[in-house]
């Protein structure tokens, strides 16, 4: 038993780094599909929006789909259906089809997201030791192995739909065969089936609250950042790009480690000092003088974050007999802010700069130093 929980742990490792991959290799192609698009900022604003519009919907569906096929069939078949609608924003020739092509990119995500950090937090809980940083900076990993992979086609002119039919071709091959080696969770023959949707339980407000802040400057690094330094800074297509990368990158690191600053010090030191330094990011990307500056504030903006959104996910599937449900609760509270953030952001771009948008991010940024201690009661409940 201990030999295939700890096989699961691995396999829904490479299923987080699967995730990430597909995500990666978007963000640093958004120029490309606005240029091929000839979409405004604005428009580029409402239109990644639409992600986690899907995600938000479609979410607390997967309680239900994981319910009726098992987790290791339900994981299997979500993850292939968002690695293969990569292909869908490159293809697309115009405003609407770029919205309905993202609304069916983030539903699709947000599925297979809601089983995989399910099957995170059963594996946790059977190891007895947190993993959840872990599991996310996986997903870091696979954001930059594809935001690398994107950089270096961005820089030799490939174009976005060569590339994401190729990325998607390899990631579903990857990620079927990995899913063969999770858990194969079932749900006992007593057990009611989830609502196909649910309004998130009241425990899911809090916590998704402090995901809130993390997930608005997430999602606005992985989108903007390209955007900014080309637009901004007058930075070439590959610099542009490599500030995406670099982003990904220092979330990778302090994910990887995460799971050691936390047992150490506790999720409500870790999550405001994540704070402050994701606010002085912000504030370096305000102020900066050129693409270095700007790119070391996106990292900072990286380390800041990037444990606040395990931590929540772990608490989650730590408040209830269902931690599909429960993390599908939280989850929907968070990428709320994915659902905002581009269409603010490219809002104030539109009637003002980029710059001022990037101010709202540190502003949000200093939120989770703030909001902080709403993880306190989670963390001891769990410890206890």
């Amino acid at each position: 038993m201990a030999d295939l929980v700890r096989r699961s742990r691995y396999a829904v490792a490479a299923v987080f780094c699967v995730h990430g991959a597909v995500t990666g290799s978007f963000a640093t192609r958004v120029p490309w599909i606005q240029e091929h698009t000839g979409v405004s900022a604005g428009q580029l604003g409402l239109a990644l929006a639409f992600p986690a519009l899907g995600a938000a919907l479609m979410m607390p569906l997967a309680a239900r789909v994981t319910h009726s096929f098992g987790s290791r069939t339900a994981l299997r078949g979500l993850l292939a259906l968002w690695t293969l609608a990569l292909v869908l924003p490159s293809l697309s020739p115009n405003l609407l089809t770029l919205c309905g092509a993202l609304f069916v990119y983030g539903g699709t995500a947000g599925m297979a997201d809601v089983a995989m950090n399910a099957l995170g937090v059963e594996v946790e809980h059977r190891l007895d030791r947190s993993i959840m940083s872990g599991l996310h900076g996986m997903w870091s990993v696979g954001a930059l192995i594809g935001s690398a992979v994107g950089t270096v086609a961005a820089h030799t002119g490939l174009s976005a739909q060569v590339h994401h039919a190729l990325a998607a071709a390899v990631l579903t091959v990857v990620g079927v065969v990995v899913c063969q080696f999770v858990l194969n969770l079932h749900p006992h023959e007593d057990e009611e089936p989830p609502a196909r949707f649910a309004l998130p339980p009241r425990s899911a407000l809090l916590i998704g609250a402090v995901g809130f802040c993390a997930v608005f400057a997430e999602g606005a690094s992985l989108d903007w950042s390209a955007v900014y330094l080309r637009d901004i800074l007058d930075s070439s297509a590959g610099v542009a790009a490599g500030a995406t990368t670099g982003f990904t990158l220092t979330m990778a690191i302090a994910r990887i480690t995460g799971d050691a600053v936390v047992d150490r010090f506790g999720a409500v030191r870790t999550v405001r000092w994540s704070g402050v330094i994701a606010t002085a990011g912000g504030a370096l990307v305000v102020v900066a003088p050129s693409p270095v500056v700007a790119m070391a504030g996106f990292g900072l903006i990286g380390i800041g974050i990037a444990v606040v959104v395990p931590l929540a996910f772990a608490a989650a599937g730590h408040t209830g007999p269902n931690p599909s449900h429960a993390i599908a609760g939280v989850a929907t509270v968070t990428y709320a802010s994915g659902l905002v953030a581009p269409s603010i952001i490219g809002g104030i771009a539109q009637t003002t700069n980029l710059t001022i948008s990037f101010l709202v991010v540190t502003a949000l940024a200093f939120g989770l130093a703030l909001f902080a201690p709403v993880l306190r009661t989670r963390s001891r409940t769990r410890a206890a």
